[in-house]
C-alpha cells in the first residue's frame, strides 16, 4: 500500500492527484489523504505541501514517509524555500526528496537530489506548476529507482527560512517595482497579495 498526505487546500494537490492517478495505472493500492490519521498501513507515504507536523506515531505506519523540499539541505531548512530563493534572484533552485525526520524538521537522510531551472521571469503559478512537476518526478523517479537508491544523511551546519507571513508581500512604494520584481513574482494574489500602504490606506496590486 502506497499513500499520499496533502494536509491542506495547497497548490500542491492537482499535481498529488496526478501522482495517485500514476499510481494507480502501475497497479498500485494507493490512497490520497487529508489528515495525517488517516495515513494507512503501508510501505510509502508521500507527504506533500503539508503545513502540520506529522506525528511519530502516524510516520511509523510506514516504512519510507518522503517529503519534497526545495532547497541544498541542509541549507535552507524550513518555510517556502521555493519562494524565498526566487526572492533572492536565484533561478537554480536545488530541490530534495527527503526521509522525514521525527525529531527536528527538514533533517533526514536525502534519497534524490536535483533541480528546478527557472528563466527569471516565472510569475507564481507558473513557477508553481515547473515545482509541482519537479515533485511528481522526484516521487515517480524514487518508485522506479528504488532498488538502487541509497538514503544520505545530510552534512554541514543548516540554515533555516521562515515562514512566510502577509507583511511580507509589502511593497515598498520608494523603491522601483524593477527593484522588487521577484516579489511580485512570488506573490499569491488570492491568498497574500503584494501590497503597499498610502497614507493609512492599504492598495493591493495584483501580479499576472
Amino acid at each position: 500500500m502506497l499513500s499520499i498526505l496533502v494536509d491542506n487546500d495547497s497548490w500542491i494537490l492537482p499535481y498529488a492527484i496526478d501522482l495517485e492517478d500514476w499510481l494507480r495505472r502501475r497497479g498500485e493500492q494507493v490512497k490520497l489523504v487529508r489528515a495525517a490519521s488517516d495515513i494507512p498501513d503501508g510501505e510509502v507515504c508521500f507527504l506533500l505541501g503539508c503545513t502540520q507536523v506529522v506525528a511519530s506515531e502516524f510516520l511509523s505506519r510506514n516504512k519510507h514517509n518522503l517529503v519534497v523540499h526545495e532547497s541544498d539541505l541542509p541549507r535552507g531548512r524550513g518555510f517556502a524555500p521555493m519562494a524565498w530563493q526566487i526572492l533572492e534572484g536565484k533561478n537554480d533552485i536545488p530541490v530534495c526528496l527527503v526521509e522525514a525526520s521525527r525529531g527536528e524538521p527538514d533533517a533526514g537522510p536525502v534519497w534524490l537530489r536535483d533541480v528546478i531551472h527557472l528563466q527569471g521571469q516565472e510569475l507564481n503559478k507558473e513557477w508553481r506548476h515547473i515545482q509541482g512537476l519537479k515533485t511528481l518526478e522526484l516521487c515517480q523517479r524514487f518508485l522506479i529507482e528504488y532498488e538502487d537508491l541509497k538514503p544520505v544523511p545530510q552534512v554541514g551546519k543548516p540554515s533555516w527560512y521562515p515562514r512566510r507571513t502577509p507583511k511580507d508581500s509589502q511593497l515598498d512604494p520608494d523603491k522601483s517595482l524593477c527593484e522588487q520584481i521577484n516579489l511580485l513574482r512570488i506573490v499569491d494574489n488570492e491568498r497574500y497579495p503584494a501590497y503597499f500602504m498610502f497614507g493609512k490606506r492599504k492598495i493591493l496590486i495584483r501580479a499576472e
